[in-house]
């Protein structure tokens, strides 16, 4: 397995998401999640493991989208547990994951949720 960059800072995450995805590195993507992470994508749906996560964006990366850094909101941490959220450029919804610390100190996404929208009323 390639040895990557780790991310050292909650907000670190985001930033190694959009340089792996511009390169089309699904692998490397998935290697931002535990073993055991949930993801809420496809919308709808839940995509439940690294190894699901990766076949995942193997699909989407095949596309090969352009992903642009989002400004990160402020960072809620809570001991080894953290809240980071991005607004998407275009204002609608919000993106948010729970990241946890790794024993080595680096972070990791545990639940990741890259696209919601408000209710509708």
């Amino acid at each position: 397995m390639t040895e990557y960059e780790k991310a050292m800072h909650p907000e670190d995450i985001t930033r190694l998401f959009v340089e792996r995805s511009n390169a089309g590195d699904a692998e490397g993507v998935a290697a931002l999640y535990e073993e055991d992470a949930v993801m809420a994508y496809p919308a709808g749906s839940r995509t439940e493991g690294r190894e699901a996560i990766r076949a995942l964006w193997e699909k989407v990366l095949a596309n090969r989208p352009r992903f642009e850094q989002e400004q990160p909101l402020p960072t809620l941490i809570s001991g080894g547990i953290a809240l980071t959220s991005t607004p998407p450029r275009d204002g609608a919804g919000a993106r948010a994951q729970v990241v946890r610390r790794q024993p080595d100190g680096s972070w990791l996404r545990l639940l990741d949720q890259p696209e919601f929208t408000p209710p509708t009323r």
